[in-house]
């Protein structure tokens, strides 16, 4: 996309159109604010962290009951988009928290179904397997049923926000690269590697690269090494049309997997992996038999039947923040500008009530008050 002279001052410039940017972009473009999108790669794209298919969405919610909200408004606006761009992107087969009962993973979720009236099953080790076959718990570990998760088509949905933030007259530059940002006098400046752009308010969502373009977060937004894999199955019938979404705690360390879908084999990654500090422009996307028998520990004892050829996999990336909550709110030291990152592996599923909300601290200048958990200063 050519930006004319006459088009280099916007309302705002949104600067990585991944989930989050996507999303806020086409938020900002409906309500007939000019924007801009900034983007260094493809869109979609597989340099990210929100590639490989899809991404777990669970309305029980382990990680803090707070998102509960955010959840049921995330599920209004996933419906919405399903309608805007006739095509299903929401597959809900149910989602299975699972460790010892006295764990977080199984605890919290069930304190979120409590506090919010969430409807919900618990089942023992033995009763999972039951009822599940594909999975091989034992009796000593529960795991809390929910019927309203499964998983989002993840780069369908970025492909779809920038296709309506653009039919709502949004502009988007991919390829281009933003060398610095800065504020002067109130108005907003953007470098890039191609061209110069002024806005009245900047949106940083620039993924793993946000710490990068705010120094703030430097030991507060902290990217690191993801692998996800694909393994073949004795029976893919067991692991395609009853097989929950699950995340699980076990010896091994916190897993996470999906049902076949698109790609052929049983998809299961491991939460901070190899505990792999890194810089996002200096990925290793090799694998190693690290990497593979970090995921073979678990499907081994846990989904022995998966536990065939690797059939593909895919690195990606978590932002971890040091209590792995996001990071939404306005710049410490600028309020023209706003940011959200650091989503710590479990980000994706709020991706469409993000940026509802970045917009709408944009529009009407308020910080929802329930989101306070959330806000930068709470590390300051």
């Amino acid at each position: 996309m050519v930006i004319k002279n006459r088009e280099k001052k916007f309302d705002t410039i949104v600067i990585g159109i991944g989930a989050m940017g996507s999303s806020t972009l086409y938020q900002l473009a409906k309500n007939n604010k000019s924007v801009l999108g900034i983007e260094q790669s493809n869109i979609p794209n597989s340099v990210g962290s929100s590639h490989g298919i899809n991404r777990i969405i669970r309305l029980a919610y382990s990680e803090h009951p707070a998102y509960v909200p955010m959840l049921r408004r995330a599920y209004e606006l996933w419906y919405d988009l399903e309608k805007n761009c006739n095509e299903k992107i929401l597959f809900k087969t149910g989602s299975l928290d699972i460790s010892k009962e006295d764990h977080w993973v199984f605890s919290g979720s069930l304190n979120s179904c409590i506090q919010h009236e969430i409807p919900y099953e618990v089942l023992k080790g033995n009763e999972i397997s039951k009822r599940f076959p594909a999975y091989n718990f034992p009796t000593n570990y529960k795991g809390l049923f929910q019927k309203d998760g499964g998983f989002l088509l993840s780069e369908k949905i970025i492909e779809h926000y920038a296709k309506l933030a653009l039919h709502h007259n949004a502009k988007i530059s991919s390829m281009e690269s933003v060398i610095r940002w800065e504020v002067n006098n109130g108005e907003v400046s953007v470098t890039t590697n191609k061209s110069n752009y002024k806005s009245d308010s900047l949106v940083i969502t620039a993924g793993s690269w946000i710490n990068k373009l705010v120094p703030e977060l430097l030991n507060l937004a902290v990217p690191e090494r993801q692998v996800l894999g694909w393994f073949k199955t004795r029976n893919d019938n067991k692991f395609k049309k009853n097989f929950p979404v699950f995340s699980c705690s076990v010896d091994e360390g916190r897993f996470y997997g999906f049902p076949i879908h698109k790609i052929q084999g049983f998809k299961i990654g491991k939460y901070n992996h190899l505990n792999e500090i890194i810089d996002p422009d200096r990925q290793n996307t090799d694998l190693s038999d690290l990497d593979e028998h970090a995921l073979r520990y678990a499907i081994s004892k846990y989904f022995p039947e998966a536990n065939g050829k690797l059939l593909e996999y895919q690195t990606c990336m978590f932002t971890n923040t040091p209590d792995e909550n996001f990071i939404i709110d306005r710049h410490p030291n600028y309020s023209q500008v706003f940011i959200a990152g650091g989503f710590s592996g479990h980000g994706f599923k709020f991706t469409s009530v993000v940026g509802e909300i970045i917009s709408e601290m944009i529009l009407k200048s308020k910080f929802p008050n329930e989101l306070e958990f959330l806000r930068l200063s709470r590390f300051i």
